[in-house]
């Protein structure tokens, strides 16, 4: 089923009803559970290989470091290729990994170093799989089911979270570390079976697919020129850095503070799990009543307390009080970032700027955790925590400055309007650069709605892969107008006219609307050609020196 973006959010089908959404949910709780049940085996298992409270917590930054690293690179890859092939090959190597991850521990051969380093071998297939799931999503559902499905993921991982990492300190405290890598490795295979027996409806391809390199710098571009996904990028960075700290920190505090064992930190982070649940369970009623802004300033807030509660007792039940108001501070905030990612990018690319979200949100949380580990080294468990509680809420009053917009009020679906103009010059798609120009005849009294409109019509231009863009008015002809730019090659000017969404439309109707006369605006579409001597003795054919500048294609 593909994305509908008019249907009404009310009547959209239940995610769980459509039969592959559901598959793979199910068996991403069966991954989700053993990932958390491995990740509780990695973080108690370098307790007792090293002291160091950096080490400590470098266990959960080798985890969302190549979340920093990849992303980009994953999205591009997930945007131009087969995104059910990517996540089964990451769900493979994911097995593989943490089946050789229980195999060292079981021989005794792993150390703390090993330890990361299987750790962000995991990480690196997770931050690869990541952005082909999250872009899948929008494949699997309505658009206008997005949000909940979102929200379900989230309720999915949470509910692992709830339950696994108690789970996990259980079979950590009985049979070992390597036990709980072993259950990690066959939890993938149930998500391995069904990638495999799915057969997602094939998209017509109507051109050759991006070069990654093209494709990432495709990406970043787009988030660069799109300001409501930049503000989600800067508050999910401050939320990530202060957020670190609460899993970062959680083994410290079950065994410097609370004075407990696997167990102990097996139920911590159950307690941050349940919260979490909680605040999945919430989310869709809280988006109905709330606007995203006032949702994430609240979610922070919450947040800073549960950390607080956190240091200041040595009780477990104050601790435990905390991490379910952290756990569901910190789901409700993270699901709405996604959310508004996902609902402010066109499916052309929307893995890419999942891709980017993860990358700043993650990465921000690895810096803390180093942050955090380095200061908790120095300064103790309670200082660290502390200030974590303070950073999360300076994150909280930066929406005050940069709130966050409301996300799904755009139409961005692509218009699919635009057609590849006949030429009469000749022209191969890797022909370039081209130039163009758009000639619009503007009124004297109209220059300043004019001028309005076509700065919004730069930043769309920008967006989609114009360069070099510039606004000329003919000294000699007042109501003569040019709008310049130009693109690396003709396949380039295809692809920017090809990714005009619906919501753009109202931004040309603009424009044309304040052009005069009866004929529309004039584009002359023209391929830049170098001069200089040719070899003596040499014949050339005149259409391959034809002058574009002389004979420029004119259309409407």
């Amino acid at each position: 089923m593909g994305p509908v973006s008019d249907s009404d959010p009310s009547q959209a089908p239940s995610p769980l009803s459509i039969p592959i959404f559901r598959a793979i949910w199910w068996a991403s709780l069966a991954s989700n559970f053993g990932g958390l049940i491995q990740s509780v085996g990695a973080q108690w298992m370098m307790t007792s290989l090293s002291a160091s409270p950096q080490m400590i917590a470098l266990v959960p930054a080798a985890t969302t470091l190549p979340i920093m690293l990849l992303s980009l690179w994953a999205g591009a890859v997930a945007d131009n290729s087969d995104r059910r092939v990517v996540m089964l090959l990451c769900q493979l190597f994911m097995l593989v990994v943490s089946a050789l991850l229980s195999l060292f521990a079981w021989m005794g051969w792993v150390t703390p170093w090993a330890l990361l380093g299987f750790t962000f071998l995991v990480g690196c297939a997770t931050a690869i799989n990541g952005p082909a799931w999250q872009a899948s999503v929008g494949d699997m559902v309505p658009r206008a089911a997005l949000p909940h499905a979102v929200s379900l993921n989230s309720m999915g991982f949470n509910m692992a979270r709830s339950i696994g990492p108690a789970l996990g300190g259980i079979i950590v405290a009985a049979a070992g570390a390597a036990a709980a890598f072993l259950v990690n490795a066959v939890s993938y295979i149930g998500l391995v079976a069904v990638l495999a027996r799915w057969r997602p409806e094939a998209v017509p391809q109507l051109l050759p697919r991006e070069r990654i390199g093209i494709a990432m710098r495709a990406g970043v571009r787009y988030v660069a020129m799109s300001p409501k996904i930049q503000v989600v990028l800067l508050r999910s960075a401050a939320f990530g850095i202060g957020a670190s700290a609460v899993s970062a920190m959680m083994p410290l505090v079950a065994r410097d503070l609370l004075g407990g064992g696997a167990l102990t930190f097996g139920a911590l982070s159950g307690a941050f799990g349940g919260g979490a649940v909680l605040g999945a369970l919430s989310t869709e009623q809280l988006r109905r009543r709330f606007s995203v802004e006032t949702i994430v300033r609240c979610s922070a807030l919450a947040l800073a307390t549960g950390t607080v509660m956190m240091a200041a007792s040595d009780w477990l039940i104050v601790a435990l009080a905390g991490l379910l108001l952290a756990g569901a501070g910190w789901v409700i905030a993270l699901s709405t970032f996604n959310v508004s990612v996902q609902m402010s990018a066109p499916r052309w690319v929307v893995a890419r700027a999942v891709a980017l979200y993860q990358m700043i949100a993650f990465g921000g949380m690895a810096v803390g955790a180093w942050l955090f580990g380095t200061l908790a080294e120095d300064h103790g468990v309670v200082v660290a925590l502390h200030a974590a509680a303070a950073v999360q809420f300076f994150s909280a009053i930066i929406g005050y400055v940069r709130p966050l917009s409301q996300a799904g009020e755009e139409n961005l679906d692509l218009q699919n309007l635009w057609r590849e103009p006949e030429t009469a010059v000749p022209i191969e798609p890797r022909s370039g650069p081209v130039v163009v120009t758009i000639e619009y005849r503007i009124a004297a009294g109209s220059v300043v709605p004019f001028l309005i409109a076509m700065s919004e019509g730069r930043r769309i231009r920008r967006r989609d892969g114009a360069h070099g863009w510039s606004l000329l008015r003919d000294l000699g002809d007042p109501e003569l107008w040019v709008e310049r730019y130009h693109v690396s090659t003709w396949l380039d000017y295809v692809r920017h006219n090809s990714r005009r969404t619906v919501a753009d439309r109202a931004n040309t109707e603009a424009i044309n609307a304040l052009h005069l006369g009866p004929h529309p605006p004039v584009v002359h579409r023209m391929v830049e050609r170098q001069t200089g001597s040719l070899p003596i003795g040499r014949s050339v054919d005149p259409r391959e020196m034809g002058d574009p500048m002389t004979d420029p294609t004119r259309s409407s």
